[in-house]
Order: structure tokens, then sequence, then C-alpha cells
């Protein structure tokens, strides 16, 4: 009997080792990665930079607490503010903690309460990110949510313009919603959405989350918009598998996390620091993420070329190395086959399976891992005219 509480459905794989894309489970079979931890290992696993950093610093120390001086922690905070050009940054654990703290820093500057987010969007599990998020199975049998969150349709301005007042704290999105489908925000929306908030002195929020750190094919997905936040929350790629997670803000809200207001235990751990300064060594290079670009271009012309004649498949989008395959059924026994053909993949909400290689992968795995996904549909496809599936 496990001790774990059944919190996740877990798979059929248990894993004995890692590099790169590959994956060993304890039966020694291998296994491309294309969830990198769920967006996580964006340098695939266990990259030699990474790997020498957080030994260093394990050599050193390992935990002291924030009230110490750290120029790691300055290092690390420099790094992130000018990717994302911004100016200051708070040191968290995972991507829900920062955006608990983006929610507390905007209501506190504002001194507003309402916050507008928008349906299918996924924000965290604490209490505050849970109800912001606008899916409500993440939400069933919690009781009521926090009652200062609205949510509207993504890709509908009209929508935010009537939610819109001088009430409203924030706009809070992501670029990509990620787990509600792999939909990709449009330009013209977006920057919608920041002139509404300019207008009515809310703080425009950006989850990057999982689109941050290279993923897209820019330091953070919101630069392919010529967009200008006043927040953006980052985790996931940030540590390259190591727990951290941060908000990086404007310079006109550091009066409103001064000391005492806000604070966390782990956050900006040294060995978490090391290894997210590592990461961005690596990825916050314009050879690197040109790579990124040019990757994705051959990722979506493999799925187009050899996808497209598949009925079953409903649309191909993303961006960056973030791709979703929208099929015309659920897709869990879809996944459950592809592991056992050597392919390790996502879902997206009900239908959609999400790619999320690692940002190393290289162009054979990436067409390794294509013409998989083609041999399943192909052989479980029943005919050109027929939409069903034979899925035993």
């Amino acid at each position: 009997m496990s001790h774990l509480f059944p919190t996740y459905a877990r798979w059929e794989i248990e894993p004995e080792s890692a590099s790169g894309s590959t994956i060993i489970d304890k039966n020694g079979n291998k296994y491309l990665d294309f969830t990198s931890g769920i967006g996580v290992c964006n340098l695939g696993h266990r990259p030699i930079h990474v790997e020498k950093a957080v030994h260093k610093q394990l050599n050193q120390y390992w935990h002291v607490s924030n009230l110490f001086q750290s120029d790691s922690q300055e290092t690390a905070a420099k790094m992130l503010a000018q990717a994302a050009g911004l100016h200051r940054v708070f040191f968290a654990n995972s991507g829900a903690e920062a955006n608990e703290a983006a929610i507390k820093l905007a209501r506190k500057a504002t001194g507003r309460t309402k916050i507008i987010t928008f349906i299918n969007s996924f924000h965290g599990r604490t209490f505050a990110t849970m109800s912001a998020t606008g899916q409500d199975k993440i939400k069933h049998g919690f009781g009521p949510m926090l009652e200062t969150f609205v949510y509207v349709p993504f890709h509908d301005i009209e929508s935010v313009k009537a939610e819109m007042g001088n009430d409203v704290a924030a706009v809070m999105l992501e670029i990509v919603q990620g787990e509600g489908g792999i939909h990709v925000g449009s330009k013209e929306f977006l920057q919608g959405v920041q002139e509404l908030c300019k207008q009515h002195g809310a703080l425009f929020i950006i989850d990057e989350i999982q689109t941050g750190i290279g993923r897209t094919g820019k330091p953070f997905a919101f630069q392919h918009y010529d967009l200008d936040p006043d927040l953006v929350t980052s985790a996931k790629g940030l540590g390259n598998g190591f727990p951290i997670g941060a908000v990086i803000g404007k310079e006109k809200l550091t009066p409103y996390f001064g000391p005492g207001s806000h604070g966390s235990t782990f956050g900006g751990n040294p060995v978490s620091i090391a290894a997210a300064v590592a990461t961005m060594e690596t990825i916050f290079n314009t050879e690197f993420l040109d790579e990124v670009v040019d990757k994705s271009q051959f990722l979506f012309l493999l799925l187009r070329t050899h996808l497209k004649h598949l009925h079953i498949i409903q649309d191909i989008r993303g961006i960056g190395l973030m791709a979703g395959i929208e099929c015309q059924i659920p897709v869990t026994t879809l996944l459950s086959e592809l592991r056992k053909m050597g392919l390790i993949v996502l879902p997206a909400g009900e239908k959609v399976i999400r790619l999320l290689p690692p940002l190393t992968i290289s162009k054979e795995d990436l067409e390794k891992s294509v013409i998989i996904i083609k041999h399943l549909l192909e052989k479980l496809y029943l005919s050109p005219n027929n939409k069903k599936m034979a899925i035993n």
C-alpha cells in the first residue's frame, strides 16, 4: 500500500536515470522525453553546465536564510530583470508561489482587489492561484473561491472591456494557455488588454511560468508581441529541475514590497539559484535562441507534413518548442500507447497532445517523435472517411 496521497494519476514508468532528452526506466527501457518535466528541464536532463554549478554550491553551503546578503541572488535577479526588460525580482519556490506573490503585490500597489483572468487559464493550486484559474475542474470540492476574480473568454477584448473599471487591480494572463490546450494569444488582443490596463490604472501581469526561459524562442513569450507588462512571473524552466520561481516587476512597485511585506523561507535557495544562473547563462544567448526558433520551424513543418492527412487531427498549433496537436477524441489512451512506443508526451486539456521537448533536442529526435505519433495514429485510424479510432 502506498503512503502517498493519490493526487497524481501516475504512469507505469519509474525512471532509473536520465540524460539529455532520454529517460531510462528501471526495466532498461528508453524513452524520448517530450515533457521536459512539464516544461522544466529546458536544457534536458542533467546538463553539464548546470550540474557543475550545483556541485560547486553544494560544496559551499546549502541554505542560510534570506536575512543574509547574497551575491548569487543579485546575479540571478539582474539576469532575469535585464532579460525581461524590468527592474526588480522576488524569488519563490514555484510558479504558484510566484503568481501568489504577484497577486498580493498587485492588490497592495493599487489598493484594489478585483482581478480579471481568463477561461481555460491555469495559474496554480494555492487558494489564490486556484481562484485565479479559469477552470472549474481544479476547484471542485474546495468550497467557495476568493470572490475578487472574474473570468472572461480568451481573445475576447469586448469581454475584458465589460469587466474593466477603476476597481480592477490587474489583468492576469498567459501568452499561451498551456494547460488550457495550447491556445496562443494574438498580438491585437494582447496589446488591447495592455492598453485597457493603462487606461484604468490596472497592472498588467503576464504568467510566463511555462512559456518563459526560452521556450518560445525568446527569453519570454511576451517579447514576441511588443508588450510592456508591469509584472512577469517565471518558474519551471528557470532552474532546469531545481525548485525556483520568480516575480519580475517594474521599479515603481518597489515601495510595496518592502521588509516584512512578503517572504519565503526557501525562496532563492542557494542551490536553486546556482542552477538558475547556469541555466540563464546558456539560454539567454542569441545563438541558442536562434536555434530554438530554427527547431520550432522544423517541428511544425514535420507535424503538418506527416499528420495533415489524418482526419482525426483537428488542429496543430503552438509557438517555439511548445506544440499542441488537437484531436477529435480524448487523448489519454493515445498517450499511453505512445509511451509503449518509447515517446513520453503530455495532455493539454482533454483532446490535445502537448509536446514540450527540451530546447536542446536534436532535429533527429524531433523527426523521430513525429514519426512515432504518425505511425500510431495511422495504425489506429480506421479509414480516411471514418473519424472514429480503434483503441482497445
